[in-house]
């Protein structure tokens, strides 16, 4: 049975389920497997022909064997990935991948759904009761709301920073209720993601039973290994193909996701690394010096509004480093082999609207601002090096371009089709509370609430 420890090195290792439900370790650091579990070509090509949710449970039961009957995991996937997972073929080998499909159209989808019904499924077990208290810069929010909206024994307190989301990604968490709790701070993401992470290691709160549902959770990041095996696997002919993935990067999770999938053996050559204007990771590869950007930057696209990627944390220790929480790299990974794993660039927001531009006049694509900055990343790879141009090369979409119809109007005027999932937003009634970014004033609200 795999176990995990922390990246601060300062706890036991514990089993995936007290990973899952802990949230953050106590020593304030990620859970990570202690180690990663292999996938032979053999293997990987008997997957082709399988399901997303068949994909799914094969992945996934390699962490988890020993502690989830493999049937019941495959139940759980199945209830999870009730939705497709397009691949979009551009021009020759260039590929999208619509990862807006699901039930909030966001790429979170596929973390937050297998993640809830895990934690669903170890919490009646114990039949133990929890509070999921998480931040989110966009789509985590209305994800992880949609993904426990209802359930009996977990409650859900959300915090985004109150001017920097959209309208429609607002409305996704403000309008469930019942066991969801929306706090909009005064602040910025970041603040949001440092008192989640205070709470979590504040004694006086202890008997609430807290834990996250951020991608500091193990239990979000690994499910999200699986769309990389399964685009894979939709792109290529034969065994040991190499694939190049470009991935809008703003926590880090989504990246993460796809660095575990290329260490358990997927033959991927390289990761394009496409952040915003919060270009801490691009000028880490530049310079070999880590510095965080406070207060981060606002570019539309907002999900990635992140000066402080806590998934660093993870990506610094895949590489045998470490880093703590608060950014400070202890132990200097192997960056010579980070940067031949991944290509590591910066897109401001003027080239992520001509992106969204060209590729709707070229192609007829009709790309979101974190998918342009990962088209646009793409781009900028291929000036820079001479690839083969027969590899095939992922570019991913993490959100429907209808959650930012007044972006994409101004800029094609036309507002996009609205997703099945944004249907009916308009008309509901919103629920939620303004925070100053205090942190007693979040404690004394979960003290209070909970």
């Amino acid at each position: 049975m795999i176990t995990y420890y922390s990246t601060n090195l300062n706890i036991r290792s514990v089993t995936f389920k007290d990973a899952l439900l802990l949230g953050l370790a106590p020593d304030k650091g990620l859970f990570m497997p202690e180690n990663i579990p292999s996938l032979t070509s053999e293997e990987l090509y008997s997957f082709k022909d399988l399901k997303y949710a068949d994909i799914a449970a094969k992945i996934l039961y390699k962490f988890l064997e020993g502690e989830i009957k493999y049937d019941d995991l495959l139940s759980l996937a199945r209830d999870a990935y009730n939705f497709e997972t397009p691949i979009e073929k551009v021009i020759d080998q260039k590929y999208i991948l619509r990862l807006d499909s699901g039930p909030t159209a966001s790429f979170k989808d596929y973390a937050a759904r297998m993640m809830g019904r895990l934690m669903q499924y170890f919490l009646k077990q114990e039949n133990k009761n929890l509070v999921i208290l998480t931040a989110t810069s966009g789509d985590t929010g209305s994800a992880v709301a949609n993904a426990f909206y209802n359930l009996d024994n977990i409650k859900v307190v959300i915090l985004y920073p109150e001017k920097e989301i959209t309208l429609r990604q607002r409305k996704q968490m403000t309008t469930l209720h019942n066991n969801i709790h929306i706090l909009a701070l005064k602040g910025k993401f970041d603040d949001c993601q440092a008192l989640v992470k205070k709470a979590f290691v504040d004694k006086d709160l202890a008997h609430i039973n807290l834990s996250s549902a951020n991608s500091i959770n193990i239990g979000r990041l690994l499910p999200q290994s699986v769309y990389y095996v399964y685009s894979y696997l939709k792109v290529t002919a034969q065994k040991n193909q190499e694939v190049i993935f470009s991935v809008p990067c703003g926590n880090f999770g989504n990246l993460m996701g796809g660095l575990i999938a290329k260490f358990m053996g997927l033959p991927v050559k390289k990761f394009i690394v496409a952040t915003n204007e919060n270009d801490e990771v691009p000028n880490y590869f530049k310079t070999g010096k880590y510095s965080l950007i406070q207060p981060s930057r606002n570019c539309i696209s907002s999900a990635m509004n992140v000066g402080h990627p806590s998934n660093m944390a993870r990506v610094i220790a895949l590489y045998n480093g470490i880093m703590n929480e608060k950014g400070e790299i202890i132990k200097e990974p192997q960056l010579d082999k980070m940067k031949k794993d991944m290509f590591a660039i910066s897109i401001n927001d003027e080239y992520t609207r001509k992106t969204i531009i060209e590729t709707y006049k070229q192609y007829k694509l009709l790309l979101e601002p974190h998918g342009a900055v990962a088209w646009a990343g793409l781009n900028e790879y291929l000036k820079n090096t001479n690839e083969d141009p027969d590899i095939p090369m992922i570019s991913l979409e993490t959100a429907h371009p209808s959650k930012f119809p007044e972006e994409i109007k101004n800029l094609l005027g036309f507002e996009p089709e609205l997703a099945e999932s944004l249907k009916g937003l308009d008309e509901k009634e919103e629920n939620f509370t303004i925070i100053d970014n205090d942190y007693f004033v979040l404690k004394d609200y979960l003290l209070k609430n909970f």
